[in-house]
C-alpha cells in the first residue's frame, strides 16, 4: 500500500491551513465549529488518494467523532477529534476516553497542540505551529495499519498478482474442454445461433376441410 508515507512540510496545503487560521484569528473566530474546518481540509488534502474524511458519523456505539478516516476499501484507518483553543485539550481527551472513544489511531487537536494515540498508547505531544512536526505527525497518522488491515492489504495484493495466472489457467481449461468435446455433443444450432427446436411428436392432422366424408374412412 505504499506505507510508510512521507509528507513534505513545504506542501501548499500547510500554507492554506496557516492562512485560514490567521484569518480566523483576525476575525476573532475561535469556536470549534469554525476552526476544525481548517484542520479537516488539511486532512482531506493530504490523505492518500482514494481516502476520505467522513465528518460527524455516528458509530454503532453512539460515539460521534469529528472525523473518521476511510481508505479506498472503506476500511476505517483512524479517528480525528477537534477542540477549540478555549478548551483544555488534556481535560477534553480524558472526557472522550471516559466515554469509550477508540484509541487505535486517534488524533486530538486544538489548532495549537495535537495528541496522537496509537494502539491505545499516547504519543509525544506535537506543536502544530511547527510545520515539520505537523507534517511528520500526519504522516504517522495516515501510515498507521492495524494487523487485520495489513492482512487484508496483503491478501488484496496477492490476489492482484495472481490474476494473470488465474486468467491463463481459465483459458487453458476452456481450450481443453473444447478440444476433448465429442462431435455432435453440442445441440444443433440454427443459422441464427439458437438451438433448433426438437421435431414435433404430435400426429399430423388433416385439415378439416380436406377430410373424406365417406362412411368407410
Amino acid at each position: 500500500m505504499g506505507f510508510p508515507m512521507n509528507i513534505a512540510p513545504t506542501h501548499k496545503a500547510f500554507d492554506a491551513y496557516a492562512a485560514t487560521l490567521t484569518d480566523y484569528h483576525e476575525r476573532h473566530v475561535t469556536h470549534e465549529g469554525a476552526v476544525r474546518f481548517a484542520f479537516q481540509t488539511l486532512l482531506t488534502t493530504l490523505a492518500p488518494t482514494g481516502w476520505n474524511i467522513i465528518a460527524e458519523h455516528t458509530m454503532p456505539s453512539g460515539i460521534r467523532p469529528d472525523g473518521i478516516v476511510k481508505d479506498t476499501y472503506n476500511l476505517t484507518r483512524g479517528y480525528w477529534e477537534a477542540k477549540d483553543t478555549a478548551d483544555d485539550l488534556d481535560t477534553e481527551i480524558a472526557k472522550k476516553i471516559a466515554r469509550g472513544y477508540p484509541l487505535t489511531n486517534t488524533l486530538f487537536e486544538d489548532t495549537r497542540r495535537a495528541v496522537l494515540y496509537q494502539h491505545k498508547q499516547r504519543q509525544p505531544d506535537v506543536d502544530l505551529t511547527d510545520r515539520k512536526k505537523l507534517a511528520a505527525l500526519l504522516a504517522q497518522f495516515f501510515s498507521f495499519e492495524e494487523p487485520d488491515i495489513i492482512a487484508f492489504g496483503t491478501a488484496v495484493e496477492a490476489f492482484r498478482q495472481d490474476i494473470p495466472a488465474l486468467a491463463e489457467g481459465l483459458k487453458a481449461t476452456i481450450h481443453n474442454e473444447r478440444a476433448t468435446a465429442k462431435p455432435g455433443s453440442s445441440p444443433p444450432s440454427t443459422t441464427s445461433g439458437r438451438p433448433a427446436a426438437p421435431p414435433s411428436t404430435r400426429r399430423s392432422q388433416t385439415p378439416r376441410s380436406k377430410r373424406c366424408s365417406c362412411s368407410t374412412c
